[in-house]
């Protein structure tokens, strides 16, 4: 059972009983509770707040890496001043993740463009999701890299 929920059945509990002092002591303890579980929210949205940072980084990072196929673009199903979108070809497929208005300074350095029309989808079989495509492409890479990295001299 939720602890609010435990807390509510306490106070009409003790309400029952017509002890103040018992209802005092109750809605001390569901005060404690609501503030351990404020901090607890807190610290999640701080949490949060640090990894989009960082991952608004690492696509700022990524977009620098590809410069030739980068481009940022107003997400289409959004106002104006809203939501955009980075995109950029990565092992030959197009990827794109969305970037909220506050993260837009970090791609100055990728070419703005207008959206456009998206072509039609193919049918055939299924193209496999972003996901699995970046980590099949790094593991792609870094075989690569391996082939290609001649090993010290003993």
């Amino acid at each position: 059972m939720p602890p609010a929920l435990l807390c509510l059945l306490r106070l009409l509990r003790a309400r029952g009983t017509g002890s103040r002092h018992r209802l005092a002591l109750d809605l001390d303890d569901c005060r404690q509770e609501l503030a351990r579980w404020q901090r607890h929210a807190d610290s999640y949205e701080r949490e949060l707040t640090r990894i989009s940072r960082e991952r608004a980084d690492l696509l700022a990072w990524l977009a620098a890496l590809h410069p030739s196929s980068a481009v940022v673009t107003p997400a289409t199903d959004t106002g104006p001043g809203g939501t955009h979108l980075l995109r950029l070809m990565a092992g030959e497929r197009l990827l794109s993740w969305r970037l909220p208005p506050a993260d837009l300074p970090l791609f100055a350095h990728v070419r703005y463009a207008e959206p456009t029309v998206a072509p039609p989808r193919r049918e055939g079989p299924r193209i496999p999701d972003q996901a699995t495509h970046i980590r099949r492409h790094t593991r792609l890479l870094a075989l690569e890299e391996a082939l290609f990295t001649t090993p010290p001299d003993p």
